[in-house]
């Protein structure tokens, strides 16, 4: 590929001058003489422009085909991958680019329609036996929500151990101790505690001391989920000043739990949680939640198999930050509790 500084020399300007002059910039001050040098060598030398790369590029791709591992009853009930694929969908339209959906629950893939497709982006978690397979069938693929073990595989999802450490470092700032975790058992079979944000939060609680394995409950992630856990937490003799839960629809059932028995969220009993769904800002009190970057998930996707077909060959692995959001389910950031 011919570079800025290769015509920039054979001119005799500046690579900076030459980038101005093929982008069209009025704003420079040459001579008509030196702006048609550089266009000529340009062409001679059959140098694209970056946006008439990114043109070219998008003319030449396909199909792009969204692999989900839930069902569309599933996807629906959890904001969070909606808008994981609403992500997706908008990066694709920016580019001109047609997708089509398909769902693993659906049956087997057919391997016949993956060759056709331009890449392949696999939502959620993909089974460790078939990633050879799945590799072998697509020209480009990246895992979305979702890190395979091997690093020969591009994939992007949430920065889950940062997040979770940030969360209990605020929350140990605000001086809660007795912190309960509500989540879920992980699907990729390592165990009840072993899903990421359960597992950062035991280690973060043993290294201080604060670790009571009776504060830790699992069980399947949703809303009745999350209401039975909190019910056995408050039956505990000594009650937590804080829960976390894994999700926002676990929060919901927390918060039934709780407003049943009285106990004044954010003042006897803090709750957090993650996802920040639409409804977590209209609950009696908000909820502070983590926000989590589902839709930026899904155009990084997208952006990732862009750069596939532009070249890249060394996998890529993205982890994306998360935010805090602080409302009135726990003390402010900065505010301890009074003596």
């Amino acid at each position: 590929m011919v570079t800025l500084s290769e015509i920039a020399k054979a001119v005799g300007v500046s690579s900076a001058t030459v980038s101005r002059v093929l982008n069209f910039d009025s704003t420079l001050s040459v001579t008509a003489e030196t702006r048609r040098a550089i266009i000529e060598k340009a062409e001679a030398l059959n140098y694209e422009t970056p946006r008439r790369r990114k043109k070219n590029l998008e003319r030449q791709i396909g199909k792009i085909i969204l692999v989900h591992s839930l069902s569309p009853d599933q996807e629906l009930i959890d904001p969070y991958y909606v808008g994981l694929r609403l992500g997706v969908e908008r990066r694709c339209q920016r580019h001109g680019i047609e997708i089509a959906k398909l769902y693993s629950n659906d049956g087997p893939l057919n391997p016949a329609v993956l060759r056709k497709a331009f890449g392949v982006i696999v939502v959620g978690h993909y089974r460790e036996s078939g990633l050879e397979w799945l590799a072998s069938n697509c020209r480009h693929l990246v895992f979305a929500d979702f890190c395979p073990d091997s690093d020969e595989y591009d994939s992007v999802q949430n920065d889950f151990v940062h997040a979770t450490l940030k969360l209990m470092n605020a929350l140990f700032a605000m001086d809660y101790r007795r912190i309960a975790f509500i989540g879920w058992a992980n699907s990729r079979g390592v165990g009840p505690y072993g899903e990421v944000r359960c597992r950062t939060y035991i280690e973060w609680a043993k290294k201080r001391g604060l670790f009571d394995q009776k504060l830790c409950l699992i069980a399947r992630n949703n809303e009745e989920s999350g209401y039975e856990l909190a019910l056995k937490l408050l039956k505990r003799p000594k009650r937590p000043d804080a829960i976390v839960t894994a999700s926002d629809n676990m929060a919901v059932g927390v918060y039934r739990a709780l407003h049943e028995r009285g106990i004044e969220i954010g003042k006897d009993i803090a709750v957090t949680s993650f996802n920040d769904i639409s409804v977590a800002q209209f609950l009696h009190p908000p909820l502070s939640t983590i926000r989590l970057p589902a839709e930026e998930i899904g155009e990084t996707a997208v952006d990732m198999l862009l750069e596939r077909a532009g070249g890249r060959t060394i996998g890529k692995q993205v982890a994306l930050a998360s935010q805090l959001i602080w409302r009135g389910s726990t003390r402010k950031p900065g505010r301890a509790a009074k003596p």
